[in-house]
């Protein structure tokens, strides 16, 4: 790790327009290789209908609409906006807000730092993020939703972070970067961490109904498997196969998964055992992969991210 971002130093002091390569070691291991341009990305807003028996899924709106990387989104929790991760052409990337009603768009940081994963905090007043610091470190920021206020580090002595999942104002789960990659549960008021398990996929959720998070475990290369992490117990069970390399996942309000291989949106029912079905087929309006993935807390919107 230290003597890629060393590479990468080196790289930008000879040439100002290598900005883009400032990237998370996160987004460098799950989103591009080395050498390449980060992907065009943009996010699509869909209206969900119907139960996990018959979904229609409606027409997708392109509400980023512009060249370059848009990633990363989630919803508030009224489901009427959604925060997201872009970059801009120099290769920094800040945290903007859609607004579903106006169909606007609002710049929420402009740091020298990068900030990434947009989360809104279960107090409501601040949504966190993973900032990559100046010196490279990643650790777990938040910044006051209102926009008045400064940051504030949240975990001090927990990093590199990758990504993150809320499961109570005190508890969470993190995505720690390291070979491997680690799922680990941290405690706001004492910094303390624990680790469940190792190889784990990008999504962190918690699962509708339950005193439990779910994440994709890559048991082996070959095969990724959602798993569920009692909280109470810590005990773990498996859930469903993932579709075959993919690993962003988002849970219905009523139980069901939602996941994209390809252009292709899928469904699974746990209840009903361990078999995707497709929803729909975004490839008409030029999508080639779908990754990223985000539900409004009603289950009426999802948010696709479409490369």
């Amino acid at each position: 790790m230290l003597s890629l971002t060393n590479f990468i130093d080196k790289i930008l002091r000879r040439s100002s327009a290598l900005h883009w390569l400032i990237l998370p070691i996160s987004f460098i291991n799950t989103c591009v290789t080395f050498g390449q341009n980060p992907p065009d990305t943009d996010i699509f807003l869909v209206e969900l209908t119907g139960t996990k028996e018959a979904r229609q899924v409606s027409k997708p709106i392109n509400i980023t609409q512009r060249k370059g990387y848009d990633n990363q989104p989630s919803f508030t929790p009224n489901g009427q906006q959604i925060l997201f991760t872009a970059m801009h052409e120099d290769g920094q990337t800040d945290i903007y807000r859609y607004d579903l009603p106006a169909k606007t768009t609002t710049q929420l940081t402009k740091t020298p730092e990068g900030e990434y994963s947009p989360t809104v905090m279960p107090d409501q007043a601040y949504f966190s993020v993973i900032q990559m610091e100046m010196d490279k470190t990643q650790r777990l920021w938040k910044f006051p939703i209102s926009g008045n206020g400064e940051p504030t580090l949240i975990l001090t002595n927990v990093k590199p972070v990758g990504y993150h999942c809320w499961l109570t104002p005190d508890l969470l789960a993190l995505f720690i970067l390291g070979k491997p990659n680690s799922l680990q549960l941290a405690r706001v008021s004492t910094g303390d961490t624990t680790r469940i398990e190792g190889s784990i996929g990008r999504s962190l959720h918690k699962i509708p109904g339950k005193n439990a998070l779910s994440f994709v475990h890559k048991r082996i290369e070959t095969e990724w498997e959602i798993k569920q992490l009692d909280l109470k117990t810590n005990q773990m069970t498996t859930i469903a196969p993932t579709l075959p390399g993919s690993e962003d996942f988002v849970w219905t309000p009523d139980g069901a998964l939602l996941m994209g291989k390809g252009p292709i949106l899928y469904q699974l029912n746990p209840k009903n055992g361990q078999t995707w079905t497709p929803l729909a087929d975004l490839s008409s309006i030029g999508v080639k992969q779908l990754t990223r993935l985000a539900i409004d807390p009603k289950g009426k919107k999802l948010a696709l991210v479409g490369q």
